[in-house]
């Protein structure tokens, strides 16, 4: 049984940081493409980031680019989300998904997902 298991939200202020964990169980985690996805109230769920295998090929939202940085530890089977700069924008939910064949900014190409993590940033 695949898990996907968030951690890491909660309420920050307008340019803080904080840094999602996701860690699975279940799967070869090296051989899966692991992305982050959010959905705020009201919304559509959007990408945010994605990481191949080896963590070489990453693929940032432009939302993201320059404040988020993605990673991986095939070891300990997790994918970290590290966010800075936090903007009222950025509240939502975060989500974890595996891939085992795509690693675009599809939602539809994900297997797997997490239960989420709620991210609130404050003005």
């Amino acid at each position: 049984q695949v898990q996907l298991v968030e951690s890491g939200g909660g309420l920050v202020q307008v340019g803080g940081s904080l840094r999602l964990s996701c860690a699975a169980s279940g799967l070869t985690f090296s051989t899966y493409r692991m992305a982050w996805f959010r959905q705020a109230p009201g919304k559509e769920r959007e990408f945010v980031a994605a990481i191949k295998w080896s963590g070489d090929y990453i693929n940032y939202a432009d939302s993201a680019k320059g404040r988020f940085t993605i990673s991986r530890d095939n070891a300990k089977k997790t994918v970290l989300l590290q966010m800075n700069s936090l903007k009222p924008e950025d509240t939502a939910v975060y989500y974890c998904a595996a891939s085992f064949t795509g690693w675009g900014m599809d939602g539809g190409e994900y297997k797997y997902w997490g239960q989420g993590t709620q991210v609130t940033v404050s003005s």
